[in-house]
């Protein structure tokens, strides 16, 4: 484990046993928000905290980009998994087929120790990013958060919120140029790290940045196994996944596809 992993683990462990407090004081985090009700923290197997990953909905957001991190790090030893949206209730996605339930409100979840940001087609991104009450929840959990994620183009809502100025970013491939207009630095992969902030590219690669995010909470070993418990050893019919492999027609009927499919 390197020095930098090693400082990472010691600022949850010290984060989450003191409500952060005396964690987040050290990374420059603001003062202490509002307390959450009595017996809202889940407790470890051990009696702790737990470390609290909010994951985000909105109208219009891509299934897998949350349900794919989220199948990887609700098993993760001491981690629990909240899903939040400006409103609590039934939030549908890109296609409009299906729903998923919002637990919490924005303003019941003042601090995560993880944000989890999924991406969508144009109208739920275009519109979460010019979204304030949306922007100021994400700079107010990212204060005092661990890590802040993005799958796909949550990135480019990160970057409205004014997280990415100058910082690697990635996203989904259509999608890189719109990088360098909230301020990224685009790096194509299947997830970038910097600092405490990751990206991951799209839809699919939500699931490797949730192996990455299992490693760096609970060890390599936790993230390997999560790997096997999620049986994750893709090996698909085809190699079209990156616009790199894709040909011209298959990147255009990708599109297609996609607009198509939405609302």
């Amino acid at each position: 484990m390197s020095e930098t992993d090693r400082d990472r683990r010691r600022f949850l462990h010290t984060a989450v046993a003191s409500g952060l407090g005396v964690g987040l004081a050290a990374t420059g985090g603001a003062s202490a928000a509002q307390a959450e009700p009595a017996g809202d923290q889940g407790s470890t197997r051990g009696g702790g905290s737990k470390v609290r990953v909010a994951v985000l909905l909105y109208d219009g957001f891509t299934a897998l980009d949350a349900v794919g991190p989220y199948e990887v790090l609700c098993r993760v030893p001491g981690v629990t998994v909240t899903t939040v949206a400006e409103k609590a209730g039934r939030i549908r996605t890109d296609t409009g087929e299906l729903g998923l339930v919002a637990d919490r409100s924005l303003d019941s979840v003042p601090r995560a120790e993880v944000l989890l940001i999924p991406g969508a087609g144009q109208r739920g991104t275009t519109a979460t990013m010019a979204n304030p009450v949306v922007l100021d929840w994400i700079r107010h959990i990212h204060r005092r958060s661990a890590w802040t994620t993005a799958v796909c183009t949550g990135s480019l809502i990160l970057g409205a919120a004014g997280l990415l100025r100058g910082l690697p970013a990635t996203t989904y491939w259509a999608s890189r140029s719109y990088l360098a207009e909230v301020g990224a630095v685009c790096t194509p992969g299947r997830f970038v790290e910097a600092g405490r902030i990751v990206t991951a590219a799209g839809v699919s690669a939500g699931i490797d940045m949730g192996l990455h995010l299992a490693a760096r909470l609970a060890g390599d070993q936790v993230g390997q196994a999560m790997q096997l418990a999620v049986e994750y050893d893709p090996d698909p019919p085809f190699d079209t996944g990156s616009p790199e492999k894709a040909s011209p027609e298959i990147r255009e009927l990708a599109l297609r596809l996609l607009a198509d499919a939405a609302t």
